[in-house]
């Protein structure tokens, strides 16, 4: 495998579903050729899918977010008693040694797991599209500082370039802290 030295390229986490790999729920993917074609030529992926990490499997039972009392839960559609939404924190918190490496992250829209901003919670059965998925949270959390980004924001080229220069900059800082 070629080093991000040798190649070039910055590395950037990124849902590994959007790489192509058939990792989600129900067996698919959401394979992004923009993605993977366009800015695969500037970006090293670093894919990764926290709810395999934690064990579920492919294909598996659908997961979402809930309200709670005054807290939101990651619980499985069919009922609670499927919770992992402990897990999925200690997921990010055990990924913090290879996401310290990478200069920006690619979360997947709507991903009860993975979904920046806008995911789907519920309260009563009603959903109310204000949540964050609970692994994507905990990254933003323990790196307030990366760029992060969906992959629906990469289709408005505004938006595209944006990210790509935040992440170029985090890069420049990464690599010489003394000049910030």
């Amino acid at each position: 495998m070629t080093s991000q030295a040798e190649s070039g390229k910055i590395p950037v986490g990124i849902s590994r579903c959007l790489l192509g790999d058939r990792v989600r729920y129900d067996g698919g993917h959401k394979h992004d050729a923009f993605i993977t074609g366009t800015l695969g030529m500037i970006f090293e992926f670093r894919p990764f899918c926290p709810e395999l990490e934690i064990g579920l499997g492919v294909p598996r039972a659908p997961i979402q977010l809930v309200i709670d009392g005054d807290t939101t839960r990651c619980v499985g559609r069919q009922g609670p008693q499927l919770d992992v939404t402990d897990r999925l924190v200690q997921c990010a918190d055990e990924q913090q040694s290879w996401q310290g490496d990478i200069c920006g992250y690619i979360f997947k829209q709507g991903s009860p797991s993975c979904g920046m901003a806008q995911v789907a919670v519920f309260l009563d059965g009603q959903p109310e599209y204000s949540g964050t998925g609970m692994y994507a949270g905990r990254v933003m959390h323990n790196f307030p500082d990366l760029p992060v980004t969906e992959e629906s924001r990469l289709g408005d080229p505004a938006e595209r370039e944006n990210f790509i220069e935040r992440v170029q900059s985090y890069r420049r800082r990464q690599q010489n802290p003394a000049s910030v």
